[in-house]
């Protein structure tokens, strides 16, 4: 190559034409492209198709002579379509090993061998993929029958491809549902990954066809717009919890746990191995009280009196373990799922719902399997004498917690038990006060949903609430000191002693929400253990959680623990005890997790449709005060929450709070308070 030759490159822009200028070395100084550009090029990356004649200047344009080239000369001599095949025809009949020089393949295809023929030739030959030719190191070679029809083939495959994304991303982009049924096995794994995405299955998503299909639907590849995505196509619901799919909560009761349910139904009024020891208390005038809509009733409260005034307060505890064996399909699926799940929707039981609240629960005027407590309280509210029975009862009524404070605000001649045991259990409070115990009570605020539409419902401190937890806290207590006493391995509730803010200092705070709030920071996580140990805020030296048995899992645990100590069964040693738990910690955990995250998913639900309101408040503390994030307690609401608040404030302080950004589908609220 020599100054003035007419070459050819691929650039940046495609293949362009261009005139060497200079040659230093091995690279070659050009005029590149119709505006001449200089450029500099190492000259194995230059294509000769023509030299400059000897008789002119070397120019330093193509348009100069003696090229006198334009775009317009290209277009005119391209080759066309026939002479193309007709020149394919000739070569693959004979190809030549070596394949044909530039000049030789514009004779034939362009019938000479003009500059703008060559160079047009040559811009063909570098125009995308061609069926008939291929250009390889500077010669041009006839493509095989065989790779013609691969490459019609490939050609075809990729038409159909481009047609499927482009239906995929018109999909995406009418934001409209649709049956994923229709989808072809590359959208559906598209799809699900979306899906996975949205549940936080995922972190990223790294289909670059996917995210290009995300941008045709303006959709960003964060998790909050992706579910909206999701929501408009039909395939996500509003209120789908990430943390509910593909749990055990979520995918229901087996067909073969359904039917074993159902068997042990029809067994339910048969005598089970045990009945025939059970005390019969259907004489005692047994209560149980619970909310209005609770169906799952695991315990009742009764009062006997005894010779010389005395009284014996009961607490009865549902027995389902009289149907379900350690062991069975019904008891491993409990296991598995560690406890119900609690939901703003209502609750997803642990046990299948027919069981749960038909013969498991302690139902109005039927004979109910039981374990038994009784307590006689000394004066001072200590434990006097106890006895752990397996029973039968029979409860005389179901009440609301309203019907409770009735009774117990009333207590009329006819029916004064219930107030009695208010008394009792009250004293049993202050003996637990006296040696460290914390009393928290306020009120409560919690989002319930009907349908989709979110309701706030608070619940407040009264004599029936109290006196149904004191009964089962005296209950737990008992418990975990007749297994202590017998050496009995238990799921042993606990909690380390914890150092309080000094009595002046809480004093000067205003009780109810900002007291406590001050004595919750302080407090140390509770924790479950084979071996006895104190719980500080109960102010107990023992405690077993062992009156939810239909709920709670180890609540279940905890009276077979009993059961084998009046049978020939083995109880679980304190290793056996510690596995069991660490096992259902897991569990647990996430079940209180998936809770936490759809009342807060219904709480941002409920702001959204309160967005413009404003709510007094009270500052609690702050979570972070470099961010002015702080917890204050919204007083209507009966719940805390966490806001920006002035960064002047302190405990006590009066505030208004109102929204100042909320997503239920991103998981997003701000809250400003002034």
């Amino acid at each position: 190559m020599q100054p003035g030759d007419l070459v050819g490159l691929i650039g940046s822009k495609g293949p362009e034409l261009a005139v060497i200028e200079a040659i230093n070395g091995s690279r070659a100084r050009l005029r590149a492209g119709w505006d001449a550009r200089s450029q500099v090029i190492p000259m194995r990356q230059l294509d000769l198709l023509a030299s400059l004649p000897g008789v002119h200047e070397p120019p330093s344009r193509l348009d100069q002579p003696p090229w006198h080239l334009a775009p317009s000369d290209l277009v005119a001599a391209a080759p066309v379509r026939r002479d193309l095949g007709a020149a394919w025809l000739l070569l693959v009949e004979a190809p030549p090993e070596e394949g044909v020089s530039l000049e030789e393949f514009t004779e034939l295809v362009a019938g000479g061998d003009r500059p703008a023929a060559r160079a047009a030739c040559w811009f063909w030959l570098h125009q995308g993929e061609q069926h008939l030719f291929r250009w390889r190191q500077g010669r041009v070679h006839p493509r095989s029958l065989r790779d013609l029809r691969q490459l019609r083939h490939d050609r075809h495959r990729q038409a159909l491809d481009e047609r499927r994304v482009q239906h995929w991303h018109r999909l995406l982009s009418q934001r409209s549902p649709f049956d994923p049924s229709a989808l072809d096995p590359a959208q559906t794994q598209q799809l699900r990954q979306l899906l996975a995405f949205a549940a936080g299955e995922i972190e990223e998503l790294r289909d670059p066809e996917l995210r290009r299909g995300l941008q045709a639907a303006h959709c960003s590849a964060e998790p909050g717009a992706v579910r909206r995505l999701l929501v408009d196509l039909g395939q996500w619901q509003p209120h789908a919890l990430p943390s509910l799919r593909s749990t055990v909560w979520e995918k229901g009761f087996d067909p073969v746990l359904l039917a074993e349910a159902e068997r042990l139904l029809a067994q339910a009024d048969l005598e089970q191995p045990g009945d025939e020891s059970r005390r019969d208390l259907t004489a005692l005038r047994s209560y149980t009280i619970d909310d209005a809509d609770t169906e799952e009733i695991d315990d009742a409260v009764s009062l006997e009196p005894l010779g010389g005034g005395g009284l014996r307060l009961w607490v009865h505890i549902a027995d389902p373990g009289r149907l379900v064996a350690s062991g069975s399909p019904l008891d491993l699926e409990a296991r598995r799922r560690g406890s119900s799940l609690y939901l703003a929707s209502g609750v997803v039981p642990m046990f299948p719902l027919p069981l749960a609240v038909g013969p498991f629960s302690l139902r109005q005027g039927q004979r109910c399997p039981a374990w038994s407590c009784a307590v006689e309280l000394s004066e001072d509210g200590s434990v006097a004498r106890h006895e752990l029975v397996r029973s039968w009862i029979r409860p005389t009524y179901r009440l609301t917690y309203g019907d409770g404070d009735a009774l117990i605000d009333l207590a009329p001649p006819e029916e004064p038990d219930l107030a009695r045991l208010q008394g009792l259990l009250e004293r049993r409070r202050r003996w637990r006060e006296a040696r460290g115990a914390l009393s928290m009570e306020q009120s409560e605020g919690r989002i319930r949903c009907r349908g989709d539409h979110p309701e706030l419902e608070i619940t407040d401190p009264s004599p029936a609430r109290a006196l149904v937890a004191e009964a089962m806290i005296l209950a737990g207590s008992v418990v975990a000191t007749h297994a202590a006493d017998l050496g009995l391995a238990m799921p042993f509730r606990g909690q380390p002693v914890s150092e309080l803010p000094p009595e002046s200092e809480l004093e000067a705070l205003p009780a109810g929400p900002v007291r406590n709030a001050a004595l919750r920071r302080c407090l140390s996580r509770g924790s479950t253990g084979a071996a006895v140990s104190p719980h500080f805020s109960l102010g107990l030296p023992a405690y077993v959680q062992a009156t939810s048995p239909i709920r709670r899992y180890a609540d279940l645990v905890a009276q077979r623990q009993l059961a084998a100590t009046i049978s020939a069964e083995e109880p679980l040693d304190e290793t056996q005890m510690g596995e069991l738990l660490e096992e259902l910690d897991r569990v647990i955990r996430e079940g209180i997790q998936i809770s936490r995250e759809d009342q807060r998913h219904w709480q941002q639900v409920w702001f959204e449709e309160h967005r413009g309101e404003h709510w007094p408040a009270v500052f609690l503390r702050w979570l972070r005060p470099q961010d002015r994030l702080a917890l204050v307690h919204l007083e209507s609401l009966a719940m805390d929450q966490a806001v920006r608040a002035p960064e002047s404030c302190q405990p006590g302080d009066a505030l208004t709070v109102q929204v100042q950004l909320v997503d239920s589908l991103s998981d997003l609220l701000r809250l400003e308070a002034r």
